[in-house]
């Protein structure tokens, strides 16, 4: 049988991986020693020129399925990995053959949740690890997606401003439809309950999680903060015509969560007396999307929320409050942002990506300021950071060979 690819974005390249061997077998030629959560199939992370995949063996129509699943949530904007393509008819070297394999783009400075507490995460941090898959969730329920395996093992998590963004990473059973029923996410939060509450189990059996962890506990949080969030962004609510100031008061609460409101339904009743409102369309990046508009930058939604306070701090600093904001945001990428991000050493651009980097000095730069009993410069804090917390921390991305950190994108 012929080998056949069908990708979204042709690398030539692929052609020259080894499709006749099984994937289990596939050495450090090709191979990056990255971590990887737990998966039914054999999944691999390679390297191939200044590209970095994750494939996955599986069944022929799955892979397609999946394939064409995540190239949908792409185009939705949805928070999943990107598909690159679909590799069949691959045959041993005996005429056996071999599984279908999806390869899917490598997510910079992302982690599997066990690598995340084998790098020292503790249990402090796992309500931001569940609030973070509860936003995964929502936002998929929105777009009328049934997830149909919610578990952590299922995510990919980036930091993002102390917490966490979470990443589809397999929607092998995962399915758009027209309308989704409260009965198919009640399905998909009872699930994900189920499912994280062994995830935890197996954290503290493995010695990575603390023992006293209440895993009962941790695992209510993810129906208490669905239902909390899911009302906020859907509910209903009534009010007098005389209070039309709520109408704002609700746009600026979902705002603070970090959700536009694209569609407002709004209904009075027959005199006109009372209010009904109900958000019909939201979607997460109310804050990305402020930064991007300002700077051109892009970042996870909390990261950008502190760089827009930053920008407010550094505004208000430079008494620059009747100028243009985008010419003062301008000055602060040229005069803040940017410097603080060059003292980074070449070898430790690795670690962190930028955003959260910036994120990092921030807090940084409070405790020696609160240490010292002044106001400590952010050229001396980032200088301290990069010293004594930086170099210790582990590589949390993989840069492509024979590329500089400059050339290196998102280094």
């Amino acid at each position: 049988m012929a080998l056949r690819i069908v990708a979204s974005r042709p690398d030539p390249a692929i052609v020259t991986l080894p499709w006749s061997s099984p994937l289990e077998e596939w050495g450090d030629e090709h191979v990056v020693p990255l971590p990887r959560g737990l998966s039914r199939h054999v999944v691999r992370i390679i390297r191939l020129r200044d590209r970095v995949y994750a494939v996955k063996e599986t069944q022929e129509d799955i892979a397609f399925r999946e394939y064409r699943l995540l190239r949908d949530l792409q185009r939705m904007g949805l928070p999943a990995v990107v598909p690159q393509g679909v590799v069949t008819g691959r045959e041993d070297e005996d005429d056996e053959p071999l599984p279908a394999a999806l390869l899917t783009e490598h997510l910079r400075f992302s982690l599997p949740y066990r690598s995340l507490f084998s790098h020292g995460l503790s249990a402090e941090s796992l309500p931001s690890l569940i609030d973070a898959l509860v936003v995964l969730l929502v936002r998929l329920h929105l777009a009328e997606f049934y997830w149909g395996d919610v578990s952590l093992s299922n995510v990919l998590f980036r930091r993002s401003a102390g917490g966490f963004s979470a990443y589809l990473v397999d929607a092998e059973t995962g399915e758009l439809r027209p309308q989704l029923s409260p009965s198919m996410r009640e399905y998909d939060v009872t699930l994900g309950c189920e499912n994280v509450y062994a995830e935890l189990l197996d954290l503290q059996a493995s010695g990575s999680l603390e023992p006293d962890v209440e895993a009962a506990d941790v695992v209510e949080m993810i129906r208490t903060r669905y239902d909390a969030l899911w009302g906020e962004l859907t509910g209903e609510e009534e009010f007098p015509a005389s209070e039309l100031w709520r109408i704002e008061e609700r746009i600026e609460r979902l705002n603070d969560l970090g959700f536009d409101v694209e569609e407002l339904d709004i209904i009075t009743d027959f005199d006109g007396d009372r209010v009904v409102i109900r958000p019909r369309a939201v979607e997460l990046g109310h804050h990305t999307r402020e930064l991007h508009g300002l700077t051109g930058m892009y970042a996870e939604d909390a990261q950008a929320r502190r760089m827009l306070n930053d920008i407010a701090r550094f505004t208000a600093a430079h008494d620059l409050g009747r100028e243009d904001r985008a010419l003062v945001a301008n000055r602060w990428l040229t005069e803040v942002y940017e410097p603080l991000v060059a003292m980074v050493p070449p070898e430790a651009r690795g670690k962190l990506e930028p955003a959260e980097l910036f994120h990092e000095i921030l807090v940084h730069r409070w405790y020696l300021s609160e240490r010292a009993g002044a106001e400590v410069g952010f050229r001396e804090t980032a200088r301290d950071y990069i010293d004594t917390v930086l170099a210790t921390k582990p590589d949390e991305a993989v840069a492509a060979p024979g590329l500089t950190a400059e050339q290196n994108p998102g280094a």
